[in-house]
């Protein structure tokens, strides 16, 4: 794009206008407020689960009987499930963008018109005044006391001076003066836009839950084929190549078996739910699994702008000095009222309604060129500004001292001075005295103390980054009750000390040890995530602005506010709609009870992997018929897994990560699965391979088995589970029983004797399930204990 030199009182002329429209030069981006539908879609349907599920399903249906694909309807609601509620959050994500679409004022053919910004194009002459957020990156051409707010691109609070001939960047807002610029770059290539397209390069949230079943469907996938060729060869091999179809269907059967369809379903769910309680808080979840990861982050940066402030200025202390006459507040209140900064609506807050403005002669508003404001009354002139500009320059002096304290320590002071009454003049009178001190500070958030302190008791460590300047962001740090872990002072470090290279040990170690980061770069912020990562942290980053959109994205979990910038919220996993800090210890706890409790029910699933794949081998070598139809797996799968681990999943669990999720689930299901298949096999072996009593038997002893395992996980057994378990037990013994359901899952009544068979071999199983529980709850809760948990890592208690 190339700038020409337009005349800024009649700006582009319908001809220039019409040239640029046709080259692009307009300021249309291809940014999104948030994920694409089809992305949705695709992350939601294309998954190696579907896949094997439905391969599965196409076969029964060519080769078997429709009640064996009930299986198949886990997948079509897995990914219901999914892209409903990730369209539910980008569709309020798309909602809140439209509210803050933004426009802009043009001077065109000589004449003031307002268009939306994204009519911008190419040379513009655009008029910003306070309270305009600026729609391209341009220069100004104009300035009437222009200041600019640009914390959502550099994370530095204080207002920037603007003069003719500097550059204004997309995405700032004018907080004082006026200005008229000129656009030099539009659409895609401005500032905001290079951030926010490098921050929209789609990663997926990593679920450890999803990521344990994904290393589960691996191995499964791997020995699918092995599993489907072994299981068609044994039973051809039986029927002596007679019946193609009934071999196929029994493979299909085995495969059925190993996939936990059941647990990727109750993942699901288990966000959705999670996802939905959140949203009634004022939390926005854009991909499910980011519930679950806030309960593994042991590392959370925080940015100071808009996260520990409310970006408003508040006053610290108001001081009326001793020589001050009975109307200095009503002066006070009537300088203020001159001006529309921050810092003045800060002293009118302070000042309250019941203080009533004087009537003055004469005022003259606050410039930023000037640094003050006055007004003129018969009694006194009166003045309000920079103390630097209206007290007398003498360093020594105890005022003077204190103010430079107060400065040092990050805080804006004001002073108001009074003189003799007189005409006015550009000239300050000789003659000043002080009548009263105003400090000012940033004002925090009022969950800001209560919100960190929750997640120090919780063993997060907190950090924050800002790019304001680092001894003002360390004093916001130490009134929000930041702490250092072992109680020491907290580090507080300038960036722009930081080594140059970010992939350094040195840049890593001053990361770690740091708590409060200033003058911080939209790059660094990403490269302290990164190093975070290095060091083996799950860390956590909020922010609002597209300063933070980077680190946003690298972060394991990025949490935007919901009145930052739209480019933040697209990348951002959580939006806090209502830029409520004081919401996440909640999403903190929703996302410890999803992985507790799946913790809890997936040793069900896994050890149902177990049993499968051990039997397929089993009758394999043995040249045994195989026991199961998909039907049976559906029958036991939904009495002693699907129907209580959904109850199981949802009830309330307090206690914190601990790491080797899939490792202490195999420690049982392993096991588990071992015993269940030696037991059912027994039964199927005592009774009669190759009949429905044999199959009758290997599934009843399977369920009778399986909800021992269920118990374990339930436990302890308080009034609620208990009905639960007898209700599975119930319904078990209905589904043998009752003529309906018996003939449906293909069962038959046993005899007394094979009664026995199926008792005596499910409560050996049972025995050795529960020697292997207490043996393995009896090592992991140490290490529960070492980890901070409020529960043994097995044995959870969840009332």
């Amino acid at each position: 794009m190339t700038n020409a030199l337009i005349d800024i009182q009649h700006g582009l002329t319908d001809a220039e206008l019409a040239e640029r429209i046709a080259r692009g030069e307009v300021n249309t981006t291809t940014s999104q407020t948030s994920r694409s539908l089809r992305s949705i879609i695709r992350e939601n349907i294309f998954t190696a689960f579907n896949a094997i599920l439905a391969t599965a399903a196409v076969l029964i249906l060519i080769f078997g009987h429709v009640q064996d694909v009930v299986f198949a309807g886990v997948m079509i609601v897995n990914a219901i499930i999914g892209i409903t509620s990730e369209i539910r959050a980008k569709r309020t994500l798309d909602s809140l963008a439209i509210v803050d679409a933004p426009r802009a004022r043009v001077r065109r053919g000589g004449k003031v018109v307002q268009i939306p910004a994204s009519q911008v194009v190419l040379d513009d002459i655009i008029l910003i005044e306070q309270g305009d957020q600026i729609c391209a990156d341009g220069v100004v051409a104009a300035s009437q006391g222009l200041e600019v707010d640009e914390s959502l691109l550099t994370g530095e609070s204080e207002p920037v001076k603007k003069h003719e001939g500097d550059d204004l960047l997309a995405g700032t807002s004018v907080v004082s003066g006026a200005a008229t610029m000129q656009a030099t770059t539009v659409g895609d290539r401005v500032y905001a836009q290079d951030l926010a397209r490098r921050a929209r390069v789609y990663s997926p949230t990593v679920s450890q839950i999803q990521t344990s079943i994904d290393r589960v469907l691996k191995v499964i996938s791997a020995l699918l084929l092995p599993m489907i060729a072994l299981t068609i060869w044994s039973q051809t091999r039986i029927a002596q190549g007679e019946d193609w179809s009934e071999a196929i269907v029994l493979a299909v059967a085995s495969v059925v078996g190993m996939i936990p369809q059941g647990l990727v379903l109750l993942t699901s769910m288990n966000f959705a739910i999670g996802s939905a309680t959140l949203a009634r808080r004022g939390v926005l979840v854009q991909e499910l699994p980011a519930v679950e990861v806030l309960a593994r982050v042991d590392a959370l940066c925080t940015d100071k702008t808009g996260t520990l402030t409310t970006g408003r200025i508040a006053v610290r202390e108001l001081s009326l000095f001793d020589s001050a006459p009975q109307e200095t507040e009503s002066a006070l209140a009537t300088l203020t009222a001159l001006a529309s900064n921050e810092t003045s609506r800060a002293i009118a807050r302070a000042l309250g309604d019941q203080v009533r403005a004087l009537d003055p002669e004469w005022s003259v508003p606050f410039s930023s060129t000037r640094k003050w404001a006055a007004i003129g009354t018969p009694s006194a002139n009166w003045y309000l500004g920079a103390p630097e500009i209206l007290l007398p320059d003498d360093p020594s002096s105890d005022l003077r001292m204190r103010i430079d304290a107060e400065a040092g320590m990050g805080h804006r002071v004001v002073v108001l001075v009074g003189a003799q009454a007189s005409a006015f003049t550009e000239d300050l009178p000789a003659q000043r005295h002080p009548l009263a001190l105003v400090i000012c500070e940033e004002e925090l958030r009022s969950d800001a103390a209560e919100t960190m302190a929750y997640f120090e008791q919780q063993g997060i460590r907190l950090r924050v980054i800002s790019g304001d300047n680092a001894l003002t962001v360390g004093t916001l740090a130490k009134r929000a009750g930041l702490h250092r872990p072992d109680g020491t002072e907290l580090r507080v470090v300038d960036a722009s000390h930081l080594p140059a290279d970010h992939l350094s040990d040195e840049f890593a170690d001053a990361v770690e040890e740091a708590d409060v980061f200033g003058r911080v770069t939209p790059e660094q912020k990403r490269a302290m995530v990164q190093a975070l990562h290095t060091r083996g942290h799950c860390v956590a980053m909020t922010g609002d602005g597209v300063n933070d959109a980077l680190a946003l994205k690298d972060a394991d979990l990025g949490i935007a506010m919901g009145e930052g910038a739209r480019a933040t919220k697209a990348v951002a996993q959580i939006v806090l709609v209502d830029s409520r800090f004081s919401v996440l210890p909640g999403v903190l706890a929703e996302g410890r009870r999803i992985i507790a409790n799946m913790e809890r029910v997936s040793a069900l699933f896994l050890a149902k992997t177990v049993y499968a794949a051990i039997t397929v081998i089993a009758i394999a070598l043995i040249a045994a018929p195989y026991p199961f139809l998909p039907r049976h797996f559906t029958y036991i799968g939904a009495l002693t897994i699907g129907i209580p681990a959904f109850a199981l999943a949802l009830a309330p669990n307090t206690r914190r990560y601990i790491p080797g999720f899939l490792t202490r689930i195999l420690s049982l299901a392993v096991p588990a699965g071992i015993a269940l298949a030696t037991a059912s096999l027994s039964a199927y072996y005592l009774v009669g391979v190759g009949t429905s009593a044999g199959q009758t038997a290997a599934t009843l002893t399977l369920m009778l088995g399986a909800l021992w395992l269920l118990s374990i996980t339930a436990r302890p057994l308080v009034g609620w589970r208990i009905l639960l378990l007898m209700a599975m037990g119930l319904l078990a013994t209905f589904g043998v029983l009752v003529p309906v359901t018996r003939d449906f899952f293909a069962l038959v009544v046993p005899t007394f004797e094979q009664w026995m068979v199926i008792l005596c071999a499910g409560v050996l199983a049972s025995t050795f399930i529960e020697g292997t529980y207490r043996m393995l709850n009896r090592r992991l809760v140490k290490q529960a204990e070492e980890a901070g948990a409020l529960q043994p890592a097995l044995d959870i208690q969840t009332v």
